[in-house]
């Protein structure tokens, strides 16, 4: 088998003679590793809290010095550190068949620069961050991008990336992320705007996710008339606490529900009772959640970072908005939905269709090409 070279920022971390990563790129690497021997070059410690998935298929690890740039301390010992993680990624990608590359991160792009000295060597690079190159972005992410984009700096490698980008180099490919198989495809009841209209937010309770935006949408709906709404929460975070305050303080207990981390399958059956998604974050690489919401018949109302906007056919399949909508802006969108049905019904269908061509089935089909 191939000697597949993993380079990430992403932690592996032993616990009880058990390997374990965060539970996403988990899934994901899972595919890969099928059809690979697999060797991770990553840290190995990490001081916050992540949703973990124990590693089960046999791997070689590799350990690196995590580089953090965030206070001087941390920015002199991670200079200091870079001479050392700069040779043990030249001796590590000399030994292996093909580089695979996960960017963005300090590591990765270390990574990015190394891979240069190996023009030869087959290579492929997982991008999970925003491509959009009229995003906003740190020094660090544009730097990498440039590197990767630059067929004379990354020779025989193809650049992964989420969405369709006017004026890119020929070694960038859209890709995408799967959650379900295709045998998972299921008819989902209509659901229409006569009963009562189920919202759900999902993902985690950080300020660039706006939690606390989607509650305040049901707030202005209430204020507005409409008795008959209800938001279902799922995730924690940093602004959790924050959002349920909010909640009690504002009288919302009967109209918002919060249900933390659940299992997928308890996710999956809450988007195909859910009406819309309320998804208006402020940055993505792959919007795991628009996804998964169009492939339930969920309509996403989401804001236009990285390739939501692709993802939505350009508001056919959904509503597109500034992430610095308000919540009175969103709610006028509600209430457009709820004024036509039919075309609630139409992007809905639309959305379904788009969703069902990615499958995991489809994705490890793609992943078979490159390795």
């Amino acid at each position: 088998m191939k000697k597949f070279l993993v380079i990430s920022d992403a932690p592996i971390l032993k616990k009880e003679n058990k390997f374990f990563a965060y539970a996403p790129y988990i899934n994901e690497m899972d595919i890969w590793m099928k059809y690979v021997e697999t060797t991770f070059f990553c840290p190995t410690k990490y001081d916050k809290k992540l949703l973990l998935k124990e590693i089960r298929t046999p791997f070689f690890l590799v350990t690196s010095p995590r580089l953090i740039f965030n206070s001087i301390q941390a920015i002199v010992k991670s200079l200091l550190l870079t001479p050392i993680v700069f040779i043990k990624l030249i001796l590590a990608m000399s030994k292996a068949d093909h580089i695979h590359l996960r960017c963005p991160g300090n590591i990765a792009l270390l990574a990015c620069i190394v891979q240069i000295l190996f023009p030869s060597k087959p290579k492929t690079v997982k991008y999970a961050g925003n491509w959009d190159p009229k995003s906003k972005q740190p020094f660090s992410y544009r730097l990498q991008k440039k590197i990767l984009s630059n067929t004379f700096l990354t020779r025989n490698c193809k650049v992964l990336v989420y969405g369709n980008w006017k004026n890119q180099s020929k070694n960038i490919l859209p890709f995408f992320t799967a959650s379900y198989k295709y045998n998972e495809i299921e008819k989902v009841p209509t659901k229409t705007l006569k009963s009562k209209i189920k919202f759900i937010f999902v993902g985690n309770f950080s300020k660039g996710k706006q939690p606390l935006l989607s509650v305040k949408v049901i707030e202005q709906l209430i204020i507005s008339g409409f008795k008959n709404v209800e938001l279902n929460m799922y995730g924690n975070g940093v602004e959790f606490e924050k959002t349920k305050e909010y909640v009690i303080q504002h009288g919302l207990e009967n109209y918002v529900c919060f249900h933390g981390n659940q299992p997928k399958e308890e996710v999956k059956k809450a988007y195909q009772e859910s009406h819309f998604l309320i998804f208006i974050s402020k940055s993505e690489g792959w919007p795991k959640v628009v996804a998964e919401a169009m492939f339930w018949g969920c309509l996403p109302i989401a804001s236009n970072v990285s390739c939501v906007e692709d993802m939505l056919g350009y508001g056919k399949r959904g509503t597109v908005l500034d992430p610095n909508v308000t919540s009175n802006e969103i709610v006028e969108v509600v209430k457009q939905y709820l004024k036509n049905e039919e075309k609630y019904q139409k992007e809905v269908a639309l959305a379904k269709d788009w969703s069902h061509q990615y499958t995991l089935n489809k994705f490890e089909e793609e992943i078979k090409k490159f390795v």
